[in-house]
């Protein structure tokens, strides 16, 4: 891994040390990208992307400036330092700046644990052309889709290497396979439409292009004949499927960035209960053939496991150096980047804690209410966390599906709606984040 990217970012830093910086990091990512896509049985794209991209960030006392280029030339590396210095030099001052100190730096990591990068052989385009094929007519073969409006199969293989004058150095690499396909039903204004998508980290690990297909093909036929859903305050059960971005909304809101803004619905809740008792979010940055999976983050640090919610409780955010100085608090080596920006927080693999009940047995016990399967548009107050949302899915009675809903509207606070959520058990482990389907009692539907 290292043979071509670490001497590129050990000349970005001999350059940036010669052009006056005080203090730097450089990264330098390659990769390779092909995707396939077919319709109506004929391949309608086909593409791959080969290159290698490079990053320097310099600091001069408390100032900073990034610069990036996709030529690695000895006279570019050059011109890069040079710039990125004279731009250091205008930048404005900031106390939060620096990089770690070299006590603080990761040491010693198992990437074989990890298992991020599959051994497999890169597929040929003909392999991902067949691929997205089957999954097209495993789309078309279920009664009532009337097209499959893009099959895709694809592969990527990427590789990094970080280094500072801190003393750090480290790389790594991961791969993704992944199928899709998005199936319609009907004709005109009647059309509706729905997809099945899977992706892994080892090609092996990918369901079949069938299976996929047809689970495309189920979903949309499901969605014929949709209408609005009445009006009124009801039950909401969020998806398995769309169910991370309402745990996602959380994650923004503890997110380092916007704590130090103060613009956060969540900027005074540490040590307050968030979600209801029981109920946990655990941060793992280690599972094996796991996307968001790191040995450390983008500053050099150790990434570790840790309680973001415990039994309902805020136990911390979501921190990168610059924030955590700001804050008076450590980072949680939650720092990432690219290579035209500085450092920034992110969670990587999160898990929600689960019920013991399926998402039908929930319906069962609601009786009455909707079934959100789908979200359109986004309408939230970061500073208050007012909420509102168009949604499809599907409404159900005596706890059972009625009929497939569209065009409504889901508006709530989230701050309450997160106190109100009941998990359901159906959360898929191979995620990144595992989140089960969601209830959350009392929201308001603009349908009918």
């Amino acid at each position: 891994m290292t043979d071509r990217l670490a001497p590129l970012t050990e000349a970005l830093l001999a350059a940036a040390t010669k052009a006056g910086a005080e203090a730097a990091d450089a990264i330098a990512v390659d990769g390779t990208a092909l995707s396939v896509d077919v319709r109506g049985g004929r391949l309608e794209q086909a593409e791959r992307a080969e290159g290698i991209e490079i990053g320097l960030r310099v600091l001069i006392g408390k100032r900073q400036a990034c610069v990036s280029a996709s030529d690695i030339s000895e006279r570019t590396i050059a011109e890069m330092a040079s710039r990125a210095v004279a731009m250091a030099r205008e930048a404005p001052e900031d106390p939060s700046l620096g990089l770690a100190d070299p006590g603080e730096l990761a040491s010693a990591w198992d990437l074989a644990a990890l298992d991020l990068a599959d051994p497999a052989a890169e597929p040929a385009a003909a392999m991902l052309e067949d691929d997205a094929r089957r999954a097209e007519a495993a789309a078309l073969a279920v009664k009532g889709v009337s097209q499959v409006q893009s099959a895709s199969a694809s592969y990527s293989h990427r590789r990094l290497h970080l280094a500072a004058t801190n003393g750090f150095a480290g790389g790594y690499a991961r791969t993704s396979r992944s199928t899709s396909a998005v199936a319609i039903t009907g004709e005109g204004l009647k059309m509706e439409r729905d997809w099945a998508a899977e992706s892994r980290v080892y090609q092996s690990d990918l369901p079949s292009p069938e299976e996929i297909g047809r689970l495309a093909g189920e979903r949309a036929v499901a969605r014929a004949g949709a209408r609005k859903p009445k009006t009124g305050a009801y039950p909401v059960v969020f998806d398995e499927r769309i169910s991370a971005g309402l745990i996602g909304h959380l994650l923004g809101a503890i997110n380092g960035s916007a704590i130090v803004r103060g613009a956060s619905w969540l900027r005074d809740a540490m040590g307050e209960q968030v979600l209801p008792r029981g109920l946990s979010v655990f941060e793992n940055p280690h599972r094996p053939r796991i996307t968001g999976s790191r040995p450390f983050d983008a500053e050099g640090l150790p990434t570790e496991a840790r309680d973001i919610v415990r039994d309902g409780v805020l136990q911390t955010w979501t921190l990168d150096l610059g924030t955590a100085r700001r804050l008076g608090l450590k980072s949680t080596a939650s720092a990432s980047r690219g290579t035209s920006s500085p450092p920034s927080p992110s969670a990587s693999n999160i898990a929600l804690t689960q019920g013991d009940k399926s998402r039908d047995q929930l319906l069962e016990e609601i009786g009455t209410g909707l079934l959100v399967t789908s979200m359109i548009g986004s309408s939230i107050n970061p500073t208050t966390g007012d909420y509102s949302r168009g949604a499809s899915g599907f409404w159900f009675e005596n706890g059972q599906l009625a009929y497939p809903v569209n065009e409504c509207t889901i508006a709530g606070n989230l701050r309450e709606m997160l106190l109100r959520i009941t998990p359901a058990n159906d959360a898929r482990a191979h995620l990144s984040h595992v989140v089960p389907s969601l209830l959350v009692e009392g929201l308001t539907l603009a349908g009918e």
